[in-house]
């Protein structure tokens, strides 16, 4: 199991998030985060990007470890994250049990709970070892119209320690739709020299939530992500990348994002995916 925590602990971004690994056995994983304020959204709360990384992370790692070394490069062909509650100035631990393996695809479940044991979030992730073949010819994203409208919240969210780490940079948040440019930078990167798959996760949660906060604009009400489905079509090359949200429900409270995330250069999927959004008015 070495290799699979050289490459967990090897990993700029995991390292910047300040994961730690507890345990690596057969079939399952335990990885520890302590609270710091540079994973934190206002009050505390562990931001969804985080905890969605910490899915992805033991969902590799019990795939890799059952698939094998030689099965590589790896990705995570599918995530369904719900979020149950919020971790609060808190550590949090995710454990992940291994469900499933084939010829190139590992099955894993992940759990992320307080260090006290609250619920905080639930994964189910399907990882792909391509077996040494080439990724193939990504779509082309359909991007969006151009507009370059950040809204009057577009700079404050910038200033958020965990989004000032991504180095995101919002472009648009205006009419229900969002664009985040994710720079490329090593704090961001993987052990295997691409863009790290947590940031990933992390830049489409982001760009969905914006786009949900591009609907209704500013105001006294409280938020959170409840659901997070995501694919990501191949390894993630060196690059930036973009984010494009696009609101396609509003119900009531609830809100339905589609996400691309492409290459900034060739405008090519590197993930897709949808977020469920939550905005209320307290007391409401």
């Amino acid at each position: 199991m070495d290799w699979i925590r050289r490459w967990i602990e090897g990993s700029p971004y995991a390292a910047a998030l300040g994961v730690r690994v507890d345990a690596l056995e057969e079939g399952a994983a335990r990885l520890l985060l302590p609270y710091q304020d540079a994973n934190s959204n206002p009050g505390k709360a562990l931001h969804g990007g985080v905890a969605a990384s910490l899915v992805m992370l033991g969902g590799q790692a019990v795939a890799r470890a059952a698939l094998g070394p030689d099965t590589g490069p790896w990705h995570t062909s599918a995530a369904q994250i719900v979020y149950l509650a919020a971790a609060i100035g808190e550590p949090v631990v995710a454990d992940a049990r291994l469900l499933r393996t084939g010829k190139e695809l590992g099955f894993a479940e992940v759990d992320v709970r307080s260090a006290a044991g609250k619920p905080v979030a639930r994964g189910l992730v399907s990882v792909r070892g391509r077996l040494g073949a080439a990724a193939a010819e990504r779509p082309a994203a359909k991007g969006d119209p151009g507009e370059a409208e950040p809204g009057t919240m577009g700079p404050h969210i910038e200033r958020l320690p965990f989004i000032q780490g991504l180095g995101l940079r919002i472009e648009h948040m205006a009419n229900g739709r969002s664009r985040i440019r994710m720079p490329w930078r090593e704090r961001n990167a993987d052990a295997a020299g691409g863009v790290h798959e947590g940031a990933v996760l992390a830049l489409l949660d982001t760009t969905g939530a914006m786009a949900s906060w591009a609907e209704t604009g500013p105001g006294p009400f409280k938020a959170s992500t409840p659901a997070l489905q995501a694919q990501i079509l191949a390894p993630p090359g060196h690059g930036d990348l973009v984010g494009y949200g696009r609101v396609v429900l509003h119900d009531r409270e609830l809100f339905l994002a589609e996400v691309e995330v492409a290459g900034a250069e060739d405008g090519r999927l590197v993930a897709r995916g949808s977020v469920q959004y939550r905005i209320v008015v307290p007391g409401a």
